[in-house]
């Protein structure tokens, strides 16, 4: 009965005929029950003492609200333990606390859920259905609440086509400033190109050629086949005499053609006449039609000496080419009119890679010297490989090394010569049917099938195997078709404004109304005024080293997040209450400042800034704190804590205590001495770095620093991993430019642990993940009664029809649709939400079954097993990291990226590593609050101590201070970054002039 609410009670009354005043006290409903049928009766007696139950059980203090404050009642979503609490308005309110503490619950998916489904109930039933609707957040009452956006850590866009400039549209705007005042350049001679009106051409022909004798031509036919017939009948018709036809001048005679086998330029001489000022009437109206039949060009020849061409387009009058009249279009990468014909507008292409075909040519055909062809078998292609191999007397047990170039051009190419049709394997539906001659050819058949619209996606994965990126190279990467790269402001092209860092596109385009023309200002300076308002709202936010081609897809959480951010500046709007999700991850402590005032900015316009955040200096700028905790998962979900920062400092709660500097992580004593073995990188030239030289010793906590866009996840994610990955495990990843490295044969295993999910289907989970579910099930199957009932391990999995409820499939969960409204999802009526069926169930262990388990958190699991060696050491691992509040059974995805991180991190600790193992961390410490980070530390430093290396890239602070040795990148961000400015212990960088890093890690170390 807990889900009636208050207003669910008076509607049950009114069913029963009772008119309710809702005005009195609570017990004056009693009155009413004596007109209500008996079944009735006991149904709102229930409802009135849970009612009253639930009330008494309230765990926060409410604090007195106003008008100006959103008030929540009985927040009750995930963890949160029925909670009240009054959010001031119009200020900057951050909500901190331990990670899964409850933060998310309250922020998003209670305030912000019950924001978006208000929204979405101002639309007609009709149109909700097209649009969806949101479930209804387990909380009694929100008031206050104005509408909302929501600010997330996720990615904008995985579309290759999405890029910085698109999402905040100065693309777009860029796009109309190179329509409307760029300046058009011939790409054949680079000389600017003329653009003439009627009025300008007869004035030009009266200056050049007064006197002369002059004929005006119309181009009819330019560079085609064919005889014409007809066309010349159609002008000798309207009375036309004279035409041009490659070079020399005819009459048109009845029967006339050309020969329809040869390229021909015809023109037709529309007027012949001496320029004097009697004939200038006669001239304009000359030149006008010329132009007309001639779609706005014509040619002039002087005394059948000299050959003019003029063109109402833009011209090139060295050698004739035209553009078309620019439009925005022109200069869009994702339109056919302004896209590279070859990338069609990507930048870059796949390309067959012959070394992944031929990966080792010591290797014969039918030993799989051909990668694609794989060994000899009896598929279709490879049969029809042999028989073309012996028509051709090529060796097919040859190694491919001894063939030569033309037998092995016949196997990779074909035979182009012989036009038999072949009939293909044609499995599902995979490839087309038919294709023209004896043999395709390796290469052509990988190509036909990864552009054919008729191959599966798997299909084109498996082709993506042989096939690199690589920069196309009609557009050198640059997006755009060639006449749209000749168009230019102050000299430069619209592609080239668009791979320059913000900060100097910002410097560019401040001092440019002193390079344009008056015109050219007047028709820009909206457009400039857009631009720069936009531009500045980046750089604002510390997205400085960003460039406006920068692919969405490549943006970090927090910088994703910071361009949004900035974006909502911009809009100027007022009254919303705006939700963001730690929008400080990624961002070094030189650049917090401008996030700050990027927020305070956002208040002071007139709207609610709720931040979800760990970030000290963040806390501590904010008009309102609330901590909520005390501890994690089943142990949280309580305010702890709400007031100014100020006030917050003086009490003794966890938060406060790491605030108030009560609480520290330790900087440790001494510094690891490390194995005195290096792994020496040399020449990384990717991206903005600048072919630098690092070493990496090996056996140490290596922190790796710099501000944001300084190197570091090129050096590290896209050079230094793609290389150990291709040394330990023979990847396919390719690396980043660089020169050579060194000491490979120190490390045998390379592990990256980012924050991507364990899984993306509600069946993953934590005990699936780590790969102790599979023991537990053993386990299970090892009972007496598991055993006498002929059980293995399968029967306990929910995946497996013999063991899992029939039902509900092993979800737990059914879904109700409810056309209009949002989907309801209920427990399974039979199994009530335990996934397995009763057979399965009557099995225990220690009196719990196997779905008990799953529901148990790592805490109460650990105290289970602990009889259990081989999974009590997998589980407290689980706790180790800090994730003993979540349960073994909890949905991959309703995990954070952090908590998912530290899933995996403690896979990797339970496995028994060699000491030669290379971790890899990129900002592990993201959504962590302080006690978490110690306990991270903790987990790090255990890997050290057993040999291994493990490498972080971070900008927290209580991080860098505890590793043995620092690599900082700067000293800037983009083009002002790539160097490496120091290699040492966090003592020694202190001392560095050039690091912002040292500024900042100078106070921690004290």
């Amino acid at each position: 009965m807990n889900w009636y609410s208050r207003h669910q009670f008076e509607i049950l009354c009114q069913n029963e005929f009772l008119w309710i005043n809702s005005g009195k006290p609570f017990i004056s409903y009693a009155l009413a029950l004596f007109r209500i049928r008996c079944s009735t009766i006991l149904r709102i007696s229930i409802f009135v003492a849970e009612f009253m139950a639930k009330s008494s059980k309230k765990e926060a203090v409410v604090i007195p609200a106003d008008k100006e404050s959103i008030e929540v009642f009985g927040a009750r979503v995930h963890n949160l333990k029925n909670i009240d609490i009054a959010i001031p308005r119009n200020q900057l309110v951050v909500i901190t606390g331990i990670s899964g503490s409850g933060k998310s619950s309250l922020a998003f998916d209670t305030i912000y859920a019950e924001g978006q489904r208000r929204y979405m109930e101002t639309f007609g039933a009709y149109a909700r259905q097209f649009i969806g609707d949101m479930e209804r957040p387990d909380v009694d009452k929100i008031t206050g609440l104005s509408p909302v956006i929501s600010i997330e850590q996720k990615t904008t866009n995985k579309n290759p086509r999405s890029t910085v400039g698109t999402v905040t549209e100065i693309y777009d705007f860029v796009r109309l400033l190179y329509a409307r005042i760029g300046e058009a350049y011939s790409y054949n001679t680079g000389k600017k190109m003329v653009k003439w009106s009627e009025e300008e051409i007869v004035a030009n022909i009266f200056q050049k050629y007064k006197g002369k004798k002059i004929a005006l031509l119309a181009p009819m036919v330019r560079g085609r086949k064919g005889h014409y017939r007809e066309l010349f009948e159609d002008l000798r018709k309207k009375g036309f005499l004279k035409v041009r036809v490659d070079g020399e001048i005819k009459d048109l005679v009845p029967k006339m053609q050309v020969d329809r086998y040869a390229i021909h330029d015809i023109e037709l001489v529309v007027d012949r006449l001496q320029v004097t000022a009697d004939l200038q009437a006669r001239l304009s109206q000359s030149v006008q039609q010329t132009l007309k039949l001639g779609k706005d060009l014509m040619f002039l020849q002087v005394e059948e000496k000299q050959f003019v061409q003029y063109s109402k387009l833009l011209m090139c009058e060295d050698t004739g080419i035209s553009y078309e009249e620019p439009s925005p279009n022109a200069f869009s990468f994702n339109s056919p009119y302004g896209a590279c014909p070859v990338c069609k507008g990507l930048g870059n292409v796949y390309t067959i890679s012959m070394d992944l075909v031929l990966p080792d040519p010591s290797l014969s055909v039918k030993e799989g010297g051909i990668a694609p062809l794989g060994e000899e078998r009896d598929a279709s292609v490879f049969q029809q490989v042999i028989e073309f191999s012996r028509r051709h007397k090529i060796g097919l047990d040859k190694p491919v090394k001894d063939l030569s170039k033309a037998q092995l051009d016949l196997l990779l190419y074909g035979d182009k010569g012989i036009s038999a049709t072949l009939t293909v394997d044609d499995e599902e539906g995979a490839i087309p049917t038919e294709y023209t001659g004896s043999y395709e050819g390796i290469i052509p058949m990988l190509k036909r099938w990864f552009i054919s619209p008729n191959s599966t996606d798997f299909l084109r994965e498996w082709v993506e195997k042989y096939m690199q990126l690589a920069t196309c190279h009609s557009c050198n990467g640059q997006r755009l078709k060639k006449e749209s790269l000749w168009f230019r402001v102050n000299g430069r092209n619209i592609a080239e404004l668009c791979q320059m860092n913000l900060d100097n596109l910002a410097a560019w385009f401040d001092g440019i109304e002193l390079m344009l023309e008056n015109k050219q200002k007047t028709i820009a300076k909206d457009v400039l005024k857009e631009i720069r308002e936009r531009l500045q709202f980046l750089l604002d936010v510390g997205l400085t080293y960003l460039t406006l081609f920068r692919p969405s897809k490549s943006l970090s959480g927090g910088e994703s997040q910071r361009i949004r951010l900035a974006t909502q500046i911009g809009s100027q709007l007022q009254g919303i209450t705006y939700i963001l999700d730690e929008p400080s991850i990624g961002l070094h402590q030189r650049d917090n400042h401008r996030l700050i005032d990027a927020l305070k900015n956002l208040r002071d316009i007139g709207n609610s800034v709720l931040v979800v955040e760990h970030d000290k200096d963040i806390m501590l700028a904010a008009d309102h704190l609330i901590d909520i905790g005390p501890k994690a998962g089943f142990h949280g979900g309580r305010i702890v804590a709400q007031g100014d920062p100020a006030s917050i400092l003086s009490l003794d709660t966890l938060t406060a205590g790491y605030l108030n500097g009560h609480h520290r992580i330790a900087v440790p004593k001494e510094r690891r001495k490390g194995n005195g073995k290096f792994l020496e990188l040399k020449g990384a030239g990717g991206n903005n770095l600048r072919k630098v030289d690092v070493k990496f010793p090996l056996g140490k906590f290596i922190g790796v620093t710099g501000v944001s866009g300084s190197g570091k996840s090129t050096l590290i994610n896209e050079t230094l991993y793609p290389i150990l990955s291709k040394h330990a495990y023979d990847s396919k990843a390719n690396p980043l430019a660089f020169q050579s490295i060194k000491g490979l044969e120190h490390i045998d295993k390379v592990i990256e642990i980012d924050q991507s999910p364990i899984g993306r289907t509600p069946r993953s989970n934590p005990a699936t993940y780590c790969g102790f579910f599979t023991e537990i099930r053993t386990l299970f199957a090892s009972i007496p009664e598991a055993k006498i009932r002929g059980y293995n391990a399968g029967r306990f999995s929910f995946n497996v029809k013999t063991g899992r409820c029939d039902v509900c499939e092993g979800g737990g969960m059914r879904v109700i649709e409810m056309n209009f409204l949002p989907d309801v999802y209920v427990h399974c009526e039979k199994c009530n939400g335990k996934r397995y069926n009763r057979e399965t169930l009557e099995i225990r262990y220690k009196g719990k079954s196997i779905a008990d388990v799953l529901e148990m958190t790592v805490e109460e699991a650990v105290e289970f097993f602990q009889p259990v060696p081989y999974l009590y050491r997998k589980i407290k691992v689980l706790e180790e990291v800090g994730l003993g509040y979540i349960t073994l059974g909890q949905s991959a995805v309703t995990l954070s990226g952090g908590e998912a991180q530290r899933v995996k991190l403690s896979t990797e600790l339970s496995k028994k590593d060699t000491g030669k193992t290379f971790y890899i961390l990129d900002e592990p410490t993201t959504g962590l609050h302080f006690e978490d980070i110690q306990h991270l530390l903790d987990v790090l430093n255990k890997l050290v101590d057993r040999g291994n290396t493990v490498l972080v890239i971070e900008h927290n602070l209580d991080v860098i201070k505890v590793a043995d040795h620092i690599i900082d990148l700067g000293p800037e961000g983009g083009d002002g970054g790539g160097r490496i400015l120091f290699e040492g212990s966090p003592e020694e960088l202190v001392k560095n002039r050039e690091s912002y890093t040292a500024q900042f890690l100078k106070l921690e170390l004290g």
